[in-house]
Formats: structure tokens, sequence, C-alpha cells
């Protein structure tokens, strides 16, 4: 019995650590620094007060002004395209305004993104699979190519975000309660892959923010559909700043401001071969093979949780 609490307190200790920041190596002038390097020497303590003060009084309100100029461009710019009839041109100008735009956030992150692979980039009709750290996956991805959103609607800033890029761009966008009908999510998400004319869809099968150690059990939805999944890879350089989002200790709010706070956000980012289920494959055997693809090529742990 002893042995069976001692096994189950490892486990819980093994997943419980995934949701808490990477602990750092090295003391790298963050306020997130490891535990064991807050102090050094005098002089580093110096140079970690400069960097507070270059870090907060110049670079988070230059980052704030291009944070609210990049959403603001994409509402007014969708808006505006979502007046014009559906066609060539609409999904032209919709690609060149949302590309623009985030592109613009990316760089409220001062993100210094690395693209490997490039020539197996989502390509339509398909669905576009990641590991997931933090909401900003979302801008980094799509700062490199235009995606089909999947998400539950919201009210406020964030609902009126929606609002307007479903007027540009076939977005798929859930009530609270169609969330929960699996039947009705995966009957959406087919019918829009099965247009080859549509964008490819961006889904975090993990369904939570994970720290950027592990690579932690897909939900197998996405992968019942049948259609082509283009995985992609994605690992954070926490020395520069700590992109994991720990929902339970900060808000949205807060969350950015941190990010926007750190010196950069500096990421590797890998396309991998497209995948198809094969022959006798269920959906969760071809989950767990997309999973451990990402994990092997992302140097990151694949979890069986």
């Amino acid at each position: 019995m002893e042995e069976e609490i001692k096994e189950i307190r490892i486990m819980d200790d093994e997943v419980t650590k995934r949701f808490s920041a990477e602990e750092l190596e090295s003391w790298n002038l963050l306020t997130r620094s490891n535990n064991n390097f807050h102090y050094i020497s005098l002089r580093l303590t110096v140079l970690w007060g400069l960097g507070l003060l270059i870090r907060y009084s110049f670079l988070l309100p230059l980052r704030v002004t291009l944070a609210f100029t990049g959403v603001g461009l994409l509402v007014f710019l969708t808006c505006v395209i979502g007046l014009l009839p559906n066609g060539r041109l609409k999904n032209f100008l919709s690609q060149k305004v949302h590309l623009m735009c985030y592109r613009i956030c990316v760089r409220a992150l001062t993100a210094i993104i690395t693209y490997h692979d490039s020539e197996n980039k989502p390509k339509n009709g398909g669905i576009c699979v990641a590991n997931h750290t933090s909401p900003i996956d979302v801008i980094i991805l799509a700062s490199d190519g235009c995606y089909a959103m999947v998400g539950q609607i919201h009210g406020g800033l964030m609902g009126v975000i929606q609002r307007s890029m479903v007027k540009a761009c076939p977005h798929i966008w859930f009530e609270r309660s169609e969330v929960k009908d699996r039947h009705l999510v995966a009957k959406r998400l087919s019918d829009h892959v099965e247009d080859k004319s549509k964008l490819p869809i961006l889904i975090f099968p993990e369904g939570t923010c994970i720290n950027n150690t592990s690579v932690m059990m897909f939900k197998k939805g996405s992968f019942e559909i049948g259609a082509t999944v283009y995985p992609v890879a994605i690992k954070y350089d926490p020395r520069f700043g700590d992109a994991f989002w720990n929902s339970s200790k900060f808000g949205m709010v807060n969350y950015l401001l941190r990010m926007m706070s750190s010196w950069a956000i500096v990421c590797s980012v890998w396309y991998l071969p497209p995948m198809s289920r094969e022959e006798g494959e269920d959906a969760c055997q071809f989950a767990n093979r997309v999973k451990a693809a990402i994990a092997r090529q992302g140097g990151l742990v694949d979890l069986l949780w």
C-alpha cells in the first residue's frame, strides 16, 4: 500500500511540474530567474537594475503601442474586407491583412523566430497540429502563414476580434454549449477540410498550455476526421523570456505584460512532413504517432498522460 501511494505521489509530481515555469540553469537578468541565482554579486545586481529600467521604461511602452496597433488594424481592416463579395480578391486581401497584423503583434513581443523545413508548411484542406505552450503560439505560426482558427466564442475584446476576423476569413467559432457536442465539432471541422479552397485549420490537441518541456496526451477529435495532418513542433528558449502561460497563477493581461517586459521571446518552429492515418490505425494511435514525432523533433518529453 505504501509503495502504491509513493508511486501516485511521484506521478502527481511529474504531472504538476509540467504546469510550472521551466527552471533555468543560470541567472539571466530577469525576475523569472532561477531561485538559486537571485543574488550573485553587486555588479550583476546593478546590471539587473539597469535592465529592469530599460525593459519597463522603454521596451514595455513601445511594445504595448505596437500590440494595440496590430490588434486595432486587424479589427478595422477585417471589418472592411468583410464588406467585399466572396472571391479571390477578398481571400487575397484577407491573407495579406492577417499576415501583416500578426507580424506587428510578433514585433510587440520582440519575438525572434527561426522557421525550419518550410517546404512542409500546412496546405489548404489539411489540419495543422502543434504542441501548446502559450496563447502566442497562434501568432508565432500565423505570422508565417494563414490559418483558419478554431475556438470558443468569447465576450469583451476577444469577442470583438473574433467577430471581425470571421467576416474576412472562415474561422470556426463555437458557442460554449456546442463545444461539448463532439459530433457537431467533428462535422464542422470535416466540412471545412473537405473544401480545398479553405485555409488549413490550426489546432492544439493538448487542450491546455504545458511548460515547453513535454508534450502531453493529444485529444483524438481532430484525428478522427481523416484529413491530412501537418505536425508542427514549437520550442521556446526560456533564457530571454518565459513564454509559458500558467493560467492558474496569472490572468491574461498580467501574462501579456510579463511577456512584453521580457528581453525577447526566442523560439524555433519545425514544420514536419504531413502524416495520414494508416490502415488499421485508430484515432488514438494516430494521435500518439503524431505526438511522438512532434516531441522527438522539438526535443520534448513524450508523456502518456
